[in-house]
């Protein structure tokens, strides 16, 4: 089992209630990171970051004097995919990021044995790889993972043991999505990995006879399914409390949609239109719009059954994180959508549905007003960029959610367009320099315009003769003022690395594949991460946050 590194923190007070939620008695202003969980690396990972990292994360971070930390969708990928917007489940966790040497069923004998002597020297290869590979990484665990259900099985689930009748409680607790997914991987599985529209008939469109015939005949693998999400939901248990104890939040992100051949979109057809495909209209940044590929909502389908899968999502996450954001928060009142052509493509030119704005606001009221209330007690935020009517910020600002304040995208576009300064945003805003979807700003800053940067050195009170090490202050101590209740680093801006972690409408093998450049417990100690964490803390006391 791996220990939390007990590194140097803050000072602060905070107490946990009797249910266990963390109330923290520092300001309400924070700073936290942003980093996804596939991008942490400590000694003990395999290849990737993983549920057990979270906590040695936190522990670093806080000597920084952050007090969040937020990551991307954990959820389930198809083989061969990358991205956390492309997940085969809105529930369940990928496997991937399973604490392999946390696992209760494995002790290093067994690890061992399950990799073999290839196994072992890949896992050395994976462990030193500059990113995530993430099908050998994925086969790496895999093998051991089963290695584990076998001696589970083995030992407890024949014999009706304590763990056993653990594992039937999750089993029964999470049924209302665990066995559509656990059905539908093991027929995926069957099928080669071909997604469920390309299944026969009956299994496609979920027989009864059908159903029947496949729980029994794929039996052992939905078992080691929900074995499988048993222990990952356990590990996430485990580093929610010791996170709470370090006194760090846990922020994730709820995406906009699944696509087509998830798991939901197989368990409820009716609820996905197929026949378009979901994007973006152009902007300043895509002038020809975006084309994400992915299914859209049917949403008089959901409406009859009061959005029951909107809610349980909301409360899935709300189970996961304190706080989690909401990707594109604009296609819950209206969504871009490109048709599907008789011939094969899509139409060129994109049209909003529901096309009139009363529609759109009644419609984004109704599921925004939904997760608000389904979240109870976890804070809300919105990913409002791009473009968004004004009738979407203003029922933001009803519900009390918070939006982005990106600081190079915030300038006073209806006057002289010069920036605004991050000290008058308004309170309930998250400020950035950047997201995952941007070059850090380290990368970004040679693009301005000469103009720009002299405008922005002004504000960071720096000249253009500055240093590299006084402009990252500079940056630093500007986006720390913002008035904003939450401040957002991007990882790579922490150390001045220029890495992305995507780019937006490009397919690589750069793309949701950034690692941390060394493991936690290094950065700990390098020179150069450790001045930069600790100038973040004298920014962060400074600012008051």
């Amino acid at each position: 089992m791996r220990a939390v590194p007990k590194f140097p923190v803050l000072a602060g007070a905070f107490n946990v209630c009797e249910r266990g939620a963390t109330h923290f008695m520092t300001s309400s202003r924070k700073v936290g990171v942003t980093i996804p969980l596939f991008s942490l690396r400590t000694r003990a990972s395999w290849g990737i970051g993983e549920i057990p990292d979270l906590p040695v994360c936190a522990a670093w971070i806080k000597t920084a004097g952050m007090e969040l930390l937020q990551i991307l969708p954990p959820h389930e990928l198809a083989r061969g995919e990358a991205s956390p917007y492309g997940a085969r489940t809105a529930f369940g966790l990928d496997p991937i990021f399973m604490g392999i040497d946390a696992m209760e069923d494995l002790d290093a004998n067994a690890i061992a044995d399950a990799l073999g002597v290839a196994g072992r020297a890949e896992l050395e290869s994976l462990r030193a790889a500059p990113t995530v590979v993430y099908e050998r990484v994925r086969a790496v665990k895999s093998k051991v993972i089963r290695r584990a259900f076998d001696l589970f099985v083995a030992n407890d689930w024949t014999k009706n043991t304590a763990r056993a009748d653990a594992l039937r409680a999750f089993i029964a607790r999470e049924a209302s999505w665990e066995d559509d997914l656990a059905l539908y991987v093991a027929l995926r599985d069957s099928h080669e990995g071909y997604g469920w529209g390309t299944w026969p008939d009956a299994e496609r469109l979920r027989d009864p006879h059908a159903m029947r015939a496949a729980r029994e005949t794929h039996a052992d693998k939905i078992l080691e399914h929900q074995y499988t999400q048993w222990n990952l939901g356990l590990q996430w248990e485990k580093a929610r409390g010791e996170m709470r104890v370090l006194g760090v939040e846990l922020m994730g992100d709820l995406p906009f949609i699944v696509c087509g051949e998830s798991a939901d979109a197989w368990a409820r057809p009716e609820q996905f239109r197929t026949d378009g495909s979901l994007g973006a209209p152009p902007d300043g940044f895509a002038p020809d719009g975006q084309d994400w590929g992915l299914p859209i909502y049917d949403w008089d389908a959901m409406e009859r059954d009061d959005l029951a899968w909107v809610r349980a999502r909301t409360r899935r996450s709300a189970q996961l994180y304190d706080r989690f954001r909401l990707d594109h928060v604009v296609g819950y009142f209206r969504m871009f959508v490109r048709r599907k052509l008789a011939a094969g493509g899509v139409e060129a030119k994109g049209s909003f549905l529901p096309k009139d704005e009363v529609s759109q606001l009644a419609r984004g009221q109704r599921v925004l007003g939904t997760i608000a209330h389904e979240a109870r007690d976890t804070r809300v935020i919105a990913e409002d960029l791009g473009v968004v009517p004004p009738f979407v910020r203003e029922t933001m600002r009803d519900l009390g959610i918070p939006g982005y304040k990106i600081i190079p995208w915030e300038k006073n576009w209806e006057g002289d367009r010069t920036f605004q300064n991050p000290a008058a945003y308004p309170e309930l805003s998250v400020a950035s320099w950047s997201t995952h979807d941007t070059a850090p700003i380290g990368a970004w800053w040679p693009e301005f315009s000469a103009e720009d940067r002299a405008e922005l050195e002004a504000l960071m009170h720096v000249g253009a003769d500055a240093s590299e090490d006084e402009r990252w202050r500079g940056l630093m101590s500007l986006l720390l003022s913002a008035r904003s209740s939450l401040a957002l680093i991007l990882a790579p801006e922490i150390l001045g690395e220029s890495r992305r972690i995507n780019t937006p409408g490009t397919v690589d093998d750069k793309n949701w594949t950034y690692r941390l450049p060394m493991a936690i417990e290094d950065l700990h100690d390098d020179p150069h991460a450790k001045y930069r964490m600790h100038v973040l803390r004298e920014l962060a006391t400074a600012s008051g946050r």
